[in-house]
């Protein structure tokens, strides 16, 4: 068998030290020209648009939790105006006298009329159509279910109309919501690092198969399967370090499209999604990762299918 002019150079050089740029020319490098940069750009870039969208969605529940903890919301529908206040300033008198209570605030109609706007139009008043009378509630830290139960009853003895909600009650289904995607969001970086795993796997056990009669000289000239094992790990470093480099940049500007697409909502619960500096750092994380990934399971692929064919 005839030996590649690599392997010539290294007999007359002698195997030690049989590392770096020097072992590395012992194989053919295919860098960009290959589909492993590639499938690691895309697999980052998928996997950091996930992991963004996961951790805004954690910070927007927790956020829209904590607003909401302690909240409440008393509703007095009555389309007569006059008992409407009456049976306000009744309700008003006992959250004054709850000890539960923190706080308490009469939205004024003006407001209600404005936040109704966009469903009733402009122009709209309360003759021509009544609007109920709403009253935003601050409970005291350590509020529980009892306290709401004890309001509600003393408020329908002087008001048979009015009602009190719990903010986080009403919005439970939307944070639910949130918090499912959140978890999938966390499944699909599972997958997609399954998905990667197995793609670096193929790719080394290819490449190795592609290289046998190249390893068998290198195994004859006595290098160990360490020693091949850091060749094919050199080459995947270097090709995962290209495609995580790739992949995080294609990933962060989806992130900003996104961010500014969100951000032109304009709404308060989307505001409470913004990312933190830990987020961000956690973000940096994943090409950092993804290497870290590709390199050990390029190494545990050689070394593995060395021992059983050599």
């Amino acid at each position: 068998m005839k030996r590649p002019p690599a392997i010539d150079r290294a007999v007359d050089r002698g195997l030690a030290p049989f590392r770096g740029r020097r072992a590395a020319g012992l194989l053919p490098q295919t860098r960009l020209g290959g589909p492993m940069p590639w499938v690691i750009a895309i697999m980052v870039a998928l996997t950091v648009v996930a992991a963004g969208g996961a951790l805004s969605l954690s910070n927007m529940v927790s956020t829209a939790q904590g607003d909401l903890s302690g909240n409440a919301t008393v509703q007095i529908v009555e389309p007569d105006a006059e008992q409407r206040a009456a049976q306000t300033e009744s309700v008003l008198s006992v959250l004054a006298q709850d000890r539960a209570v923190a706080g308490f605030r009469a939205v004024p109609e003006e407001e209600i009329a404005e936040l109704l706007e966009p469903w009733l139009g402009a122009g709209q008043t309360s003759e021509a159509i009544p609007l109920p009378a709403i009253i935003d509630v601050d409970m005291r830290e350590g509020a529980e279910d009892e306290d709401y139960q004890r309001l509600r009853m003393t408020m329908r003895d002087v008001a048979s109309d009015a009602r009190i909600d719990a903010q986080s009650e009403w919005l439970a289904p939307v944070l639910s919501a949130l918090s499912a995607l959140k978890w999938i969001a966390f499944v699909l970086i599972a997958m997609l690092a399954v998905v990667a795993v197995a793609a670096v796997w193929l790719a080394s056990r290819n490449a190795l198969g592609g290289n046998r009669d190249t390893v068998e000289i290198v195994h004859l000239l006595g290098g160990s399967d360490d020693q091949i094992a850091r060749i094919f790990q050199r080459s995947v470093l270097i090709d995962a370090s290209l495609g995580g480099l790739v992949g995080f940049l294609a990933g962060i500007l989806i992130i900003s499209i996104l961010a500014a697409q969100f951000t032109a909502l304009q709404s308060g619960m989307v505001a409470g999604g913004s990312l933190l500096a830990i987020d961000w750092f956690m973000i940096v994380l994943v090409p950092l990762c993804a290497v870290g990934i590709a390199v050990y399971t390029a190494r545990m692929t050689v070394l593995s299918s060395l021992r059983k064919s050599l």
